[in-house]
């Protein structure tokens, strides 16, 4: 499988260590749907829950909707904020699958601040990284989230290749 997608074993193996959590670098799963960035994405939280680190998996579009609800309560998405800034790996999946808005993206840049240079936050997205300030908005919100996130991130492209699609026709041909 590994060889299949090109993944270099010594970089998954190495995050399986754990030590991205020590240094406090970013994570971050590039690549096509069906490729296994979810995947990765659990098995980090679950290998940091191992080790003892606190530890969430959450999907973006979870976590926008979340954010709309705390805003309809007093202190609301301040204390969203403090409550995911806690967590020593945040794992975002679906990274902007979807263009956040204004509320969203406020919120996703006062967490990004809080855990810059504190803990690790790692993220699945489809989107190359080139297409991310865009889609944030492209504006100095976006900039300065951005800037939290991608100068201190470990980057595996997991590649084109669907494994939804091979074990589909996996099933089919047996």
């Amino acid at each position: 499988m590994g060889e299949e997608r090109r993944l270099d074993r010594s970089v998954i193996a190495g995050l399986d260590a754990g030590n991205y959590l020590e240094q406090r670098l970013n994570v971050v799963f590039q690549g096509a749907t069906g490729s296994g960035k979810s995947h990765l994405l659990c098995a980090l939280v679950k290998s940091a829950c191992r080790a003892r680190y606190r530890a969430v998996y959450v999907r973006m579009p979870d976590l926008a909707e979340q954010v709309t609800v705390a805003s309809n309560k007093p202190g609301g998405v301040p204390k969203l904020v403090r409550k995911y800034a806690t967590y020593n790996l945040l794992a975002i999946d679906e990274w902007l699958v979807d263009k956040p808005d204004e509320l969203f993206k406020r919120f996703l840049l006062e967490l990004m601040e809080l855990r810059y240079d504190t803990v690790s936050t790692a993220f699945a997205t489809q989107l190359a990284t080139k297409e991310w300030h865009r889609q944030l908005g492209g504006d100095t919100i976006a900039d300065t989230i951005l800037d939290r996130i991608v100068h201190n991130a470990i980057w595996i492209n997991t590649g084109e290749y669907n494994m939804r699609q091979r074990h589909g026709q996996a099933m089919l041909d047996n």
